[in-house]
């Protein structure tokens, strides 16, 4: 899909986000552009045909490995006797081939395949053995309960699903791509049952397809959400890190039509971001979608209010861009590959959920791929934005056009010196802090330096060298006391 950028904005052509087979379904980046059915036709021609070129390969190199050995020979009865030799080895050989291009290729046989269950020792589900999640029991009481009311064709799907379960538990050392293949072709499977045999109408096998869904994806979750064997965790890192470094893109760079001053607008991009943050804490592929939606229908609201019309498609892709830029959703590109991975197909191809979820694939895109000329600057600006030299200036009052309004020219002004004096102020808490610490580590100082004095010096009291004078002794001033009291006794 390719993306053009122009001075309007951010334009891509509506054709673009369907599959590019022609089928009218919406395509995904992550499948070549192509829908989830054309994707799985297209890779299975090109794995029949690799296999076709492998035996091809094979049997040439085998034939040149004949005629060299038989020219090698000298005599014909050490030429017949050795070939018998060269005839079991070549068979051995081939043995060996052909069992290794099947073990390789054989990961997208269907799930329901018995051969590929005989091959496969019997062993008790993980789900008995291990200790379920709250969640994994509330899901699955759920899942019991929505089948009861379908009766036969209940019970049918569950012991599909209770057999699906334990077949991806002993595919666990596949790739991840085998994983999602085995998963996607039981969505065919099921949904095809229930339509040929079941007659089941093809809402009821939406919401059935729903169900399954949210029951087995809620048991794999941990197993296949960014496994080990895979770089999704690198690209979630690249992208958070390509997202830190755009922190400085403004809404006027990518012609964002959402203004931002208006308190409803700014509750509908809150919203919007808290949405796209939201997805990663879902474990089902159809919850994380819905994320995606609640985040794009707060965006369109958003346009509609600033316009005062309703919003367009273009005014759409350059929005989703901003609040990516703006809310930098954690595992972006996990939660992106998982859904592509392992939700119900149908969902990917139509519908509004398709729409919006091909439209964040395109803003991802977009995003890694984000230069100068997509943002209407010159490649020397850029450089210096990307790498923290400078920001990017406000609006200066020279560039106005002599029509504007001179409130808001005023406005931008004293916006301007409001920045400043935020700046100012900065740096005099800065330095106040600073102060704040100096004096603290001056007191701290001299309180020490008091204490070392203290202790080398410390005070002794003595006591006097005389004894205190006794009352009764003999002094000057006793001649000035007044005569002792005599006591006198009474008669009587």
């Amino acid at each position: 899909m390719s993306l053009k950028s122009e001075r309007r904005g951010i334009h891509v052509d509506q054709s673009e986000l369907l599959c590019k087979k022609g089928c009218g379904y919406y395509g995904n980046p992550a499948w070549q552009g192509f829908c989830s059915k054309c994707w799985r036709e297209e890779y299975h021609k090109a794995r029949q045909k690799q296999i076709q070129e492998d035996w091809e390969l094979a049997e040439r190199l085998q034939r040149e490995e004949e005629e060299a050995f038989a020219s090698s020979q000298s005599s014909q009865g050490a030429q017949s006797l050795t070939f018998s030799k060269f005839e079991e080895k070549k068979t051995n050989e081939k043995t060996r081939k052909v069992t290794t291009v099947k073990k390789f290729f054989s990961a997208s046989s269907r799930v329901g395949s018995k051969k590929a269950e005989i091959q496969e020792p019997k062993a008790p589900s993980p789900s008995i053995n291990r200790q379920t999640s709250i969640e994994t029991d509330r899901v699955s009481k759920e899942f019991i309960e929505f089948l009861k009311t379908f009766h036969k064709t209940g019970q049918e799907i569950y012991k599909q699903t209770k057999l699906f379960l334990e077949t991806m538990h002993y595919k666990r050392d596949l790739s991840i791509e085998e994983q999602s293949e085995c998963t996607q072709d039981f969505y065919q499977n099921v949904a095809e049952r229930m339509q040929t045999r079941g007659k089941v109408p093809p809402e009821r096998v939406e919401k059935i397809m729903d169900q399954i869904e949210k029951y087995i994806m809620t048991r794999l979750y941990k197993y296949v959400f960014c496994p080990e064997t895979t770089d999704d965790e690198k690209k979630d890192l690249a992208i958070q890190k390509r997202i830190r470094a755009l922190h400085w893109v403004t809404p006027q760079m990518l012609c964002v039509p959402v203004n931002e001053e208006i308190p409803e607008v700014s509750d509908m991009v809150v919203k919007a971001i808290t949405d796209i943050i939201e997805m990663d804490s879902k474990r089902v592929p159809r919850d994380k979608l819905a994320c995606i939606t609640k985040c794009s229908k707060h965006i369109f609201n958003a346009i509609k209010v600033t316009k005062n019309e309703p919003a367009s498609a273009d005014d759409f892709l350059p929005t989703l861009i901003y609040i990516v830029l703006k809310g930098n959703p954690p595992r972006l590109q996990s939660n992106i590959q998982y859904i592509t991975r392992f939700c119900n197909p149908s969902r990917l191809m139509t519908g509004e959920d398709g729409y919006y979820f091909t439209n964040l694939c395109c803003a991802v895109a977009f995003i890694e791929k984000l230069d100068a000329q997509s943002l209407n600057l010159s490649q020397e600006d850029f450089d210096r934005y990307m790498s923290g030299q400078t920001s990017p200036r406000k609006q200066e009052s020279e560039n106005w056009s002599p029509d504007a309004c001179l409130g808001v020219k005023q406005m931008y002004k004293n916006l301007d010196l409001l920045s400043q004096l935020n700046e100012r102020q900065e740096r005099i808490m800065n330095e106040a802090k600073k102060l704040e610490k100096d004096l603290i580590d001056w007191t701290d100082g001299i309180a020490k330096e008091v204490q070392d004095i203290v202790e080398k010096y410390p005070l002794e009291i003595r006591p006097p060298n005389q004894s205190l004078a006794s009352i009764d002794s003999e002094n000057v001033e006793n001649d000035k006391l007044p005569p002792p009291l005599q006591p006198q006794v009474y008669a009587g």
